[in-house]
């Protein structure tokens, strides 16, 4: 796993080890951020369900303005940290270890972020509980874009509009996909 791009291309960066890790491929985070780019330079990025934090340091290198990092597990926290800290990128970080949904509630009041990626662990169903708990806050507005990365067999992109959000772009994978959301316009 590496850096594709901007200030830190080509660096490698620490995963976790185990069973239920997944890390983006760097074939599937290069098509994720051609797509991300108009997006990324001066944006405000949050990371859900970070993992080793590879999603939003591309972000960082890229050059988003500041990155936030939530992830309950303090093995992975720490290896964010390491990540942040070898690619030169922490200055411009904020790790929150804790459970995504306290991690939204503690940001909340914040202001709105410019794009939110979330890996939630595949076949739990926390997207669309994530989703109804970002419409509840303020970390979501009308001009953020939400990236939803979910496995192939998940059924989330069945509707229209999910817990105040509609989706503008599905891109599939062979084995997963990223769904594109905006709020849904008030009526």
């Amino acid at each position: 796993m590496r850096v594709i791009a901007g200030k830190a291309r080509s660096m490698p960066l620490k995963s976790l080890k185990g069973r239920d890790v997944r890390p983006t491929t760097d074939r599937i985070k290069e098509t994720l951020f051609n797509i991300l780019m108009p997006e990324i330079p001066g944006s405000r990025f949050l990371d859900l369900f970070a993992g080793a934090g590879a999603i939003g340091i591309e972000a960082l290198s890229r050059g988003a303005k500041d990155a936030w990092f939530i992830e309950k597990s303090k093995d992975a926290c720490a290896i964010i940290n390491a990540n942040l800290e070898f690619t030169g990128l922490a200055e411009d970080a904020h790790v929150l270890g804790r459970d995504v949904s306290d991690g939204i509630m503690e940001l909340n009041g914040k202001g709105a972020f410019d794009v939110i990626f979330m890996d939630p662990p595949y076949g739990k169903g926390y997207g669309p509980s994530i989703l109804s708990l970002l419409s509840r806050t303020d970390l979501a507005d009308e001009y953020t874009l939400v990236v939803l990365e979910e496995d192939l067999s998940d059924d989330f992109a069945e509707g229209d509009v999910i817990s105040g959000f509609e989706i503008t772009r599905i891109k599939q994978y062979r084995s997963n996909r990223h769904i594109f959301l905006k709020r849904e316009a008030d009526k």
